[in-house]
This record gives structure tokens, sequence and C-alpha cells, in this order.
């Protein structure tokens, strides 16, 4: 991915935390001499050595998961809020331009048994069930229910390159406070968490 230097984040705590809060992804391999991506969760879990691992799992009905092929690198792109920013918000004249945080992540990418595949979903269930009202576990679905399992694929990707693009308008120290400014008084949510964003990022 290319980054300029100056919106690089290499804060690996904090580009975990994004990844964690932002774990719907897109796994890309190649398919038949073409890039393919799907949209997925990718849950982001450390291992017994203090490797970072993505988990997840796609439908045996994808093509995608034949050309899963072991220690074939594989990207994964998590993107986060993004919004416009106008240059008329700049005290001297520019073009307007675009801020946002995305973070790729490249590894080679392992297939689970059946009985790992159950577990990392039980993990990603759990997970966004807390919130529920009414949270459900996998433990209390039938196995009837539970069979579908033999509809997925699981694997987990070994983490070898991580990138993270933060463009914040760092390089644009005397207009940071206005864009802020103008950011918050938009009404939707990527404008509003952008500028969240850009204050704690100040150049």
């Amino acid at each position: 991915m290319y980054t300029p230097k100056h919106y690089s984040n290499h804060n690996l705590d904090e580009i975990k935390e994004f990844v964690t809060q932002n774990s719907f992804g897109i796994l890309i391999n190649i398919v038949d001499n073409k890039p393919w991506g799907t949209h997925i969760p990718l849950e982001l879990e450390t291992d017994n050595e203090g490797n970072h691992l993505l988990v997840g799992h796609i439908a045996k009905a994808n093509p995608q998961w034949k050309h899963f092929k072991e220690n074939t690198e594989v990207l994964c792109i998590f993107n986060g809020p993004h919004a416009y920013v106008s240059s008329s918000w700049y005290k001297e004249e520019e073009v307007p331009t675009w801020n946002y945080i995305a973070v790729h992540m490249y590894g080679t990418l392992t297939v689970l048994d059946e009985e790992e595949t159950m577990a990392s979903m039980h993990r990603l269930v759990d997970k966004y069930e807390k919130a529920s009202k009414k949270p459900l576990s996998l433990k209390n679905l039938s196995p009837k229910t539970l069979r579908q399992i033999k509809g997925v694929v699981g694997f987990k990707i070994n983490v070898t390159d991580i990138q993270a693009t933060y463009k914040l308008s760092q390089t644009r120290k005397d207009d940071h406070d206005t864009i802020i400014s103008e950011l918050e008084e938009r009404t939707d949510s990527g404008s509003n968490s952008i500028a969240e964003h850009m204050k704690h990022k100040k150049p």
C-alpha cells in the first residue's frame, strides 16, 4: 500500500485496536490468475508464541478457498472511517483531498480442520453476542443447525507484514483545527469519526 511517511502509523497497539474494532475486512488472493476478494469478519488473535493471526471462514460455495495453498501470501484489507476534505477550509489555495484510515495485513494462510473451525466460530459469536439483549451461544444450538459448519472452510493467516495509513491532515498544521471544526458540523459518522481521530493526531 502506498503510504507517504507522514501518514504511516507504526504504533502496533493502536493498529491492533483498530483492526479489532474494524474486523469486517476483505480477504484477497489469486483465483484463475485474477485477484479475488471476499468481505468477511477476520478476527485478530495471538498464538502461544506471540505471533499475530487472522482467523476466519468462508462458504465452500465460494471458489476462493479452492485456491488456498500452503505458504501462499494473501492480503487482508481493513477500512476505517473516511471523509472528504474541502480545500475551502484551508488558509491557502490547494486542491481538495480525502482523509481516511486503512490497514493492510499480509500473511500465509493455513486451512483449519472442522474442530478448529468450530472453535473459531464459538469465539466469533461469543465476541459479538456480548452486546445483545439476549446473548446467543452456539453451545445452545441443535446438532442439526450446527451441521452447517460442514458448509464452510475455516482458516488462519500468520501475519507477516502490517501496513497502516492514517491520513489525517498531518501536513496541514495551520488548517488542522478548522478542518476538525468543519468535519464536526457534518452529520455523517465518517466525518465525525475522522474529526475525533484528528484530535489525537495533532501535527
